[in-house]
């Protein structure tokens, strides 16, 4: 049997954060964290729906582990990037996406 061990959170309850940092989601300015990823900091800021399907069904995160592409947002213009899958930085520009984007 494998040596399993529990991850325990501190005793006061407080869990350090990365740095902070600003990020723009669908043209509004919104804080995050070093560490985080794009969908984390989505859904703290209330955005469940990351993009649509061509149908106009809405999609987020399913797996949150980068297998199943439902998450796909826009990231400093580059469409179809996994949300689940990409680290917030400074600066970053997220977009919700209509559909499957194809780039030109």
């Amino acid at each position: 049997m494998p040596n399993i061990r529990a991850v325990r959170l501190p005793s006061d309850g407080n869990i350090e954060r990365g740095e902070a940092v600003k990020i723009t989601i669908n043209g509004v300015i919104a804080n995050a964290y070093e560490g985080e990823s794009v969908a984390g900091a989505m859904m703290c800021e209330g955005i469940s729906a990351m993009r649509t399907t061509v149908a106009g069904d809405p999609r987020g995160v399913f797996c949150g582990m980068g297998v199943c592409f439902e998450c796909l947002v826009s990231v400093d213009g580059i469409t179809n990037t996994r949300a689940c899958m990409t680290w917030v930085k400074e600066g970053m520009e997220i977009r919700t996406q209509n559909g499957l984007q194809v780039d030109k």
